[in-house]
Order: C-alpha cells, then sequence, then structure tokens
C-alpha cells in the first residue's frame, strides 16, 4: 500500500474514531457535566491537536495541501447549523446574542461558501475575503459562547447536550482547522480547486 493511500486511511479512521467518541461523550452526557472554561479548553485542545499534526507530520501536511480546495470549501456547509440555532433562540433554549447574531454569521458564511463552490472565481482575493469573514464569525461565535457561558452555564446547555455537543468537540476544531488551512494554501500555493 503507498504512504498517501496509507495516510488516507489513518486520518479517515482517526476522524471516524474521534466523530464517534464525541457523539457517545455527547449521548452519555458527559459534556453536559462540564463547566466553562472546560469544554473550552477541549475545543482549543483539539485545534491544536490538528495544527500540530499538520506541522509536525510532513505526511499529514502534504496529504492536506493535495486536497482540492473546494472540498476544504465544503466543510464550511455544515455552518447551517445557524438555522437550527435561531429555532433554539425561538424556543428560548439559546441567547440572542449567541444564536441569532452567531446563527445569521455562520449562515452567511455557508452561503457564500455554496457560491464559491458553484462558481468557483479564479481570483485568490475572493478566496481570501470568504476565509476572513468565515475565521471572524467562527472566532466570534467562540468567544461569543465563551462569554455567556462564563456569565450564565445555563443559557448554554444545549451546546453540551447532542447533536449540539458534536460542535465543540468535533465540527468547530474542523472548521477553525480548515480556516488555518485554506490562508496557508492560499498564501503558498496555486489556486488548485
Amino acid at each position: 500500500m503507498s504512504s498517501q493511500r496509507f495516510i488516507v486511511r489513518a486520518v479517515l479512521i482517526i476522524l471516524l474514531i474521534w466523530c464517534v467518541s464525541a457523539s457517545i461523550l455527547g449521548a452519555l452526557g458527559v459534556l453536559a457535566t462540564l463547566h466553562p472554561p472546560f469544554p473550552q479548553v477541549i475545543l482549543f485542545g483539539l485545534v491544536a491537536l490538528l495544527l500540530t499534526a499538520y506541522r509536525f507530520s510532513k505526511e499529514f501536511r502534504l496529504w492536506i495541501s493535495s486536497i482540492p480546495l473546494t472540498w476544504l470549501i465544503s466543510v464550511h456547509s455544515v455552518r447551517f447549523v445557524g438555522f437550527y440555532f435561531l429555532w433554539l433562540y425561538e424556543q428560548r433554549q439559546l441567547p440572542f446574542a449567541f444564536a441569532v447574531l452567531g446563527g445569521w454569521g455562520d449562515i452567511v458564511v455557508a452561503t457564500l461558501a455554496l457560491v464559491l463552490l458553484v462558481l468557483r472565481p479564479s481570483s485568490r482575493a475572493i478566496y481570501h475575503v470568504w476565509n476572513t469573514i468565515g475565521f471572524i464569525d467562527i472566532f466570534f461565535v467562540v468567544i461569543t459562547a465563551t462569554r455567556l457561558a462564563l456569565a450564565d452555564s445555563a443559557s448554554m446547555t444545549a451546546l453540551l447536550r447532542l447533536p449540539l455537543s458534536l460542535l465543540p468537540t468535533f465540527v468547530v476544531p474542523l472548521v477553525i482547522f480548515t480556516h488555518v488551512v485554506i490562508f496557508l494554501r492560499l498564501k503558498n500555493d496555486r489556486l488548485a480547486l
């Protein structure tokens, strides 16, 4: 088996184990027992692990570099979860500052990602603008969730139960990681869609 196939299989197995583990922990309610800043520590710890693997594993870095940019952008379609945030706000399960502001931000970023995937513009600047907007939005969402959870942890409990518990334990670390990788790719590579 070639080195590239081995890396692909290893990454897919790790992602599957990670997702299943995050799902099981969410189903068991483990995350719901944690108080701030522990969910945030988990989120940033997972981002740090991804960035460390990218930095120190040449094979992983080469594989990530071989993935078409459109695949990395397509990860951000998950940000249509913003519609669910809006619904949870209407159900009084999430606060306005997180659900409405963050929800609409995520919806805009996901919509723009779909536009990029359909139109595939040749301008590197367009991808930079989208990636910057998306990175600022996810940063805003994480900071807002942290601030609200520190002020009133009960206001953010919906994020610590399935299905939303997958956000801090799986989805958001991947979203942040793909933003960083896209920035690096736009800086260093030709625009390979």
